[in-house]
């Protein structure tokens, strides 16, 4: 089992190393509850996504009690993934499968600490409970850091930030069948993916109380192996096209419904598009370890299919989307909009 203790050490540890605000009066939360209300209200108009239930409160959060949802959220994905760790290694497999959690709590920890300090918001619930309450999370640190760093209002950037997370809100309350959905193909991805664990690598790690020689074990890649079969590889295409379709719907509309309350739009989503691009070195390298590098590619491919069918059959077109899961682009879709439209509009 993954040793979850180490992995809240690890992501504090990572999170403590990302710059912080300076003291000032902070995101505040009635700032905070105004602009989601309004979010809501402006998405569901432009949209007509309508929430069948409440949306959660919204809550402004702490780094730490960021990676504290978060590591909550990952322990029933990742601890059944642990224990088939190394299942191929006959009599090492015991050993194998203990030092699997060692390296996957640490893995877990970086990752989730390095996103502890670049998260501006999210619409969070637990992926493999579709039953389970959601809740709708601002990380004041980082919006108050993101605000300085791009020379931005922190009023504009909250406020444009709510409208993405609110969106993501409205799409999982407001179409009945998307949550389960997402959660089922995610069963089915974790069920074949393996965390591979080469024994000599292990003979080459650093003591498990050294925590940054573990942490840069990390950011090099040699650490723990993720394993799907090429027979799974179109489960996991499909996946990534709906990630890019939710993540695109939601840039599309931040953009479309804050055009005429943000004057600082175009400002506002240069600036993100380059706070995106502008990583260091040692940040890209951990994005490929992690796979953000996948999360980036899912803002810029879904949105350009989002704004190319809104332009070419408005929002209730793009909303088809929403009919059914076969209605949902694929990924050769989502590179071709004009299919797409052509295979929702005969249907």
């Amino acid at each position: 089992m993954i040793d979850w203790r180490l992995a809240a050490t690890v992501a504090q540890a990572v999170a403590a190393a990302a710059p912080a605000p300076p003291p000032g009066n902070g995101t505040t939360a009635a700032g905070v509850q105004a602009f989601a209300a309004e979010s809501a209200e402006r998405v569901s108009a432009y949209t007509g996504l309508v929430s069948g239930l409440p949306l959660p409160d919204p809550e402004t959060i702490d780094r730490s009690g960021w990676i504290g949802v978060n590591l909550h959220s990952m322990r029933s994905i990742m601890d059944p993934v642990a224990e088939r760790a190394g299942v191929s290694l006959g009599v090492l497999a015991a050993p194998a499968r203990a030092a699997a959690g060692v390296l996957l709590a640490v893995e877990i920890g970086v990752i989730s600490g390095y996103l502890a300090g670049r998260v501006l918001g999210q619409y969070e619930f637990p992926v493999l409970d579709p039953a389970a309450p959601a809740r709708l999370l601002f990380v004041g640190p980082n919006l108050e850091n993101a605000a300085r760093n791009l020379g931005a209002e922190e009023d504009g950037m909250l406020r444009w930030v709510a409208l993405h997370e609110t969106t993501h809100a409205l799409q999982f309350t407001g179409v009945p069948w998307l949550r389960e959905h997402l959660a089922g193909r995610m069963r089915a991805v974790l069920a074949a993916l393996d965390a591979a664990v080469d024994p000599r690598r292990l003979l080459r790690l650093p003591a498990a109380d050294d925590v940054r020689g573990l942490v840069d074990a990390v950011r090099r890649g040699d650490l723990v192996q993720w394993v799907a079969g090429p027979e799974r590889a179109g489960l996991l295409e499909e996946v990534q096209s709906l990630m890019a379709l939710l993540e695109g719907y939601a840039e599309h509309v931040m953009d479309a419904v804050g055009a005429p309350i943000l004057p600082e739009l175009d400002e506002l989503r240069e600036a993100m598009n380059r706070r995106r691009r502008d990583r260091s070195g040692l940040l890209r390298v951990l994005e490929k370890v992690i796979g953000l590098d996948m999360k980036m590619r899912q803002y810029e491919d879904g949105k350009r299919f989002c704004d190319a069918v809104v332009a070419e059959g408005g929002i209730e077109t793009l909303n088809r989307a929403w009919a059914s899961a076969d209605a949902l682009p694929t990924a050769a879709e989502l590179r071709a909009p004009s299919a797409w439209i052509d295979r929702v509009t005969a249907a």
